[in-house]
């Protein structure tokens, strides 16, 4: 197989309109009707791509299509970091357990639900099990935001998210690189790891840290666009350097980099947030149509009845083991244990690797490269759509949502917009 030539540019301009309008309209359908709006994007790229209408392939974007969505994810990778916060011992100290538990317990058992259940081998049900790993910020933070969730079960649920998601993906492609002859063992799988998510978060730092900087000097003006513009090429320059030099490392450093900028104290920073928060939002209502777009009935029907068992244990004895084993001896109620049980969506940056990893296996001749992409989407698609519908009517039951005249003071009217916004 090889990378199809671009088409015409009417083409080109005609796709992206489609894609850009598919996803405004699931995000209208989404306020209107209240339903969670990562589920309406999802399916909006169904109905356009090669599963439904035809009327979006990706593949049409080319080599480019890999540099769309890498500076896309990133910022919506930034701008999660911009929101990380974890107050107090008990956030901190969940969110560590739950990293280490879920790669000593969960990255195994997918593995060997992926191999035995949906029939990849060995090699390929490694790659999947490093994919799936990470929960997904971009679908976990407007379904959070949704649910209007009681602290700390937001920022324990995004924390997650974006430690886990950078370290998958990094981890993902060095088992791709593993299984194309790219390394030579374990043991340069374990350096490069450390180097790739190590030398991703000291460039973030540092370029958090020079933006901070700068952006401390600026004059705040309202009218001028100078702030959003310095931020947005800072990003997108560490994140093209990082995977020049470290591929897949710009993920870690986008996260890292947020952090940093988010931690700052300076006039204007509210509203120079704002303006990240809104394009990360326009990345989401692109990203997922996008790459759902690619996916075809006939990448699902291989994996059988035996994808959908995998899918399945995952969701439904693999996370809450990992999640009674994490949160044993935290001062966590039951309710929110069960939340934390159940709630484990996956996402964009799930969605692009699975896609570029597939194209680069089938390019090398890798049998098996569609079924594991099929296996990546059908966890997306049942993860979100089947935790995506239930998250709110369970938080409601479970009693964790906050109290509507918690939300309604002035205070919090900010943030009540941003909530509109996300979901």
């Amino acid at each position: 197989m090889t990378l199809p030539v671009t088409d015409a540019p009417e083409r080109l301009q005609l796709l992206w309109g489609i894609t850009l309008f598919s996803g405004a309209l699931a995000q209208l359908v989404a306020v209107v009707t209240g339903l969670p709006a990562v589920v309406l994007l999802l399916a909006a790229g169904l109905v356009i791509g090669r599963s439904g209408l035809g009327l979006v392939n990706p593949l049409q974007l080319g080599s480019g299509l890999e540099t769309v969505v890498a500076l896309l994810v990133s910022l919506v990778l930034f701008d999660g970091g911009l929101k990380l916060s974890l107050p107090g011992d008990v956030s901190r100290l969940a969110v560590l357990r739950i990293v280490l538990v879920r790669l000593a317990l969960a990255l195994p058992a997918a593995m060997v639900a992926a191999h035995w259940l949906a029939g990849l081998s060995w090699p390929l049900a490694a790659v999947f099990s490093a994919i799936v790993l990470g929960t997904g910020p971009t679908v976990v933070t407007p379904l959070v935001q949704q649910m209007r969730l009681a602290p700390p079960l937001g920022e324990v649920l995004e924390g997650e998210g974006l430690v886990l998601e950078p370290f998958g993906a990094v981890l993902a492609l060095l088992l791709l690189e593993l299984v194309l002859g790219g390394l030579s063992g374990w043991r340069a799988l374990g350096l490069d790891l450390v180097l790739r998510l190590g030398g991703g978060v000291l460039i973030g730092s540092m370029a958090g840290l020079l933006l901070n900087a700068l952006l401390a000097r600026l004059p705040v003006d309202p009218g001028s666009g100078l702030r959003l513009q310095l931020s947005l090429g800072i990003l997108f320059l560490m994140v093209t350097g990082c995977d020049l030099l470290l591929p897949e490392s710009g993920l870690p450093a986008a996260v890292a980099a947020g952090w940093m900028v988010g931690r700052r104290d300076a006039a204007g920073s509210a509203q120079l947030d704002g303006l990240i928060r809104q394009l990360a939002q326009l990345a989401i209502s692109i990203l997922f149509p996008l790459l759902a777009a690619d996916l075809s009935w006939g990448d699902l029907s291989p994996l059988g009845l035996g994808g959908v068992a995998c899918v399945l244990a995952l969701m439904l004895a693999v996370r809450p083991v990992s999640m009674l084993l994490a949160t044993a001896g935290l001062p966590l109620s039951v309710p929110q244990k069960v939340l934390l049980a159940w709630l484990a969506p996956r996402g964009i940056v799930t969605a692009a690797v699975a896609s570029l990893f597939a194209l680069r296996l089938e390019l090398a001749g890798v049998p098996g490269a569609a079924q594991l992409k099929g296996l990546v989407f059908l966890t997306i698609l049942m993860t979100v759509g089947i935790q995506g519908l239930t998250a709110t009517p369970l938080a409601r039951v479970l009693g964790l949502v906050r109290p509507e005249e918690a939300t309604a003071q002035p205070s919090d009217d900010r943030s009540g917009r941003e909530a509109v916004l996300e979901s």
